[in-house]
């Protein structure tokens, strides 16, 4: 992989940004099975193969992209002048905790270490503010971005099955800083 930089990311690097292909190709979903008695709440979480591959959009429109980027702040990766992946953040979400919202890689890249780079930032960025926990958000079917978190030591710890505007389930991943 070509040397990269990690910085702040500023308005000049949303036009290259936003055009990134955004969506991923996937052969799994995890599924959630919620069953509920009396007193309790069982959550079974597994990975179910798909009959055939299938395209998956991410959940926020890159179109969208320069008009929301001063919404929460956001880490781009560049290669020399070129801005080639991002992600978005925020601690406004839940207590003491770096909430992560978006990771973009672009599909030339993927698969190389960048987006656990990007991730590395973010924690660093929480514990110089003093942050406890660090939270990454995936669409339950975005199985790569799960196996990767899961492969980095986050645990689930909740869903939401009706987070995104897309109607996709969101799946919660935790760890410690």
């Amino acid at each position: 992989m070509s040397e990269f930089e990690i910085r702040n990311t500023v308005s000049t690097d949303l036009a290259r940004l936003s055009v990134l292909d955004h969506s991923l190709e996937t052969d799994y979903v995890w599924q959630l099975d919620l069953r509920r008695d009396p007193g309790q709440v069982d959550v079974l979480l597994r990975e179910v193969r798909l009959p055939r591959t299938i395209r998956l959009e991410h959940p926020r429109p890159a179109r969208e992209l320069p008009d929301t980027w001063h919404l929460r702040p956001m880490f781009s990766a560049m290669i020399g002048m070129e801005a080639v992946a991002y992600i978005r953040y925020t601690e406004h979400f839940v207590p003491h905790a770096v909430w992560i919202t978006d990771v973009v890689v672009g599909r030339p890249l993927r698969r190389q270490g960048l987006a656990r780079k990007l991730i590395a930032a973010v924690e660093a960025w929480g514990i110089q503010r003093g942050l406890r926990r660090v939270i990454v958000e995936a669409q339950s079917k975005n199985a790569p971005a799960i196996r990767m978190v899961q492969k980095l030591g986050f645990e689930f710890c909740g869903y939401n099955d009706q987070y995104y505007s897309t109607r996709d389930v969101a799946l919660f991943f935790a760890r410690s800083l």
